[in-house]
């Protein structure tokens, strides 16, 4: 099967918030065809895990991450749109990151590579839309890490966007989330094989299992679990010798996903890309939430959420939906019901594809037309 995957090379130094790197590469995806006023290109941004594969393609039929929202008739239709799927700086998908060469050493650049933050994230992603001569988007869209790298590109770029999708994300971390983030690091710091970010091979493999499992537990919700799985207990032939071994079927489950996720992402990258979201606040341009988003260039917003989400709660997702909230924007809020937590939006696809189909279809009305406010608070 021939790969979708694409790079951009940015040429020269890419000046970072702390440090710079020379000749970046950032990986992507493109679905659709930029019509001839370049007028209809949909930039999305990722959350910390994902690749750039959001959706099957005539060159990787493997369904993407995003399968049911991207394609032709989906809720963001590639006969309309020409969307782009940005692999994070700093991932380990194609992008530049920690786990990528060093040119000035030969070896992997490892905790050598600057601090990555939500704003570098957002550059890197400009550079590759810039490459392919856009100079203004239909919209930026992103989910969680995804959500915060979307409105840090509006806010970096104002004029480069007429549209701003945030879905279960945030102005900033809680420190909620910075703690259960910071325990997966940790974790992850703390397994013998991580050898100060130094390691061979698949590196922290108990660590990252560990930080994956309490991930899932971020992830989802309490409702769900309980009505999934409730006290159902796995079955006799599936118990080992061990006096702890797992007993209950979400324990199954959770090992299960952990399994599936260590070897197929690179333990240092994962450090750097959680470290990022902590580190974002809106705030942080401008001195004020209120200035961080004045900078918002985009005139038509959607922010949702889901109810169950403890990791970005909704009453976040609020909080941006009142910032944004000027005369000069169309500003949406949904908050979703949803038992499905933060990946509801990779779940609960029936909750979400009427609401983002609905938000695509609508035109953008003239700027010097005051725009009627959708805010439902």
């Amino acid at each position: 099967m021939s790969s979708a995957r694409l790079f951009h090379s940015i040429e020269g130094t890419f000046q970072m918030q702390h440090g710079s790197i020379v000749n970046p590469v950032i990986a992507y995806e493109k679905w659709g065809q930029l019509n001839s006023q370049k007028s209809n290109a949909v930039a999305l941004f990722t959350g910390l895990s994902p690749s750039a594969h959001a959706a099957s393609s005539a060159e990787d039929s493997s369904p993407g991450w995003w399968e049911g929202m991207i394609g032709p008739d989906r809720p963001i239709d590639t006969n309309k749109f020409f969307v782009v799927c940005i692999n994070s700086l700093g991932s380990c998908f194609g992008s530049t990151g920690p786990a990528s060469i060093n040119p000035d050493t030969g070896e992997p650049y490892r905790l050598d590579f600057p601090v990555l933050t939500i704003e570098d994230i957002a550059s890197a992603g400009h550079e590759v839309i810039k490459s392919l001569g856009i100079a203004k988007l239909y919209a930026v869209i992103g989910a969680s890490m995804g959500g915060m790298t979307a409105l840090a590109y509006s806010i970096l770029f104002p004029a480069a966007s007429e549209s701003l999708v945030s879905i279960s994300a945030a102005r900033c971390t809680l420190p909620f989330g910075i703690a259960l983030r910071s325990i997966q690091r940790e974790m992850i710091r703390n397994d013998p094989l991580w050898q100060k970010g130094n390691y061979a091979g698949k590196g922290p493999i108990s660590g990252m299992r560990l930080a994956r499992k309490l991930g899932m537990v971020t992830y989802r919700s309490a409702a769900e679990w309980e009505k999934r799985f409730g006290r159902e207990r796995v079955s006799e032939e599936r118990k080992t010798d061990d006096a702890f071994c797992i007993d209950f079927e979400v324990e199954s489950y959770m090992e299960a996903h952990a399994n599936k996720f260590i070897g197929t992402f690179d333990a240092n990258c994962y450090l750097y890309l959680s470290r990022s979201m902590d580190l974002f606040d809106a705030a942080d341009h401008g001195g004020s939430l209120e200035a961080g988003l004045n900078r918002v260039g985009a005139r038509r917003i959607l922010i949702a959420g889901v109810r169950s989400d403890h990791l970005f709660p909704a009453h976040q997702q609020r909080e941006l939906a009142v910032g944004l909230d000027r005369d000069d924007r169309q500003v949406s809020y949904v908050n979703l019901h949803s038992i499905y937590g933060h990946d509801s939006f990779l779940v609960d696809m029936d909750r979400f594809r009427p609401l983002i189909s609905d938000f695509f279809m609508q035109e953008i009305k003239p700027s010097v037309v005051p725009m009627v406010r959708k805010l439902n608070v």
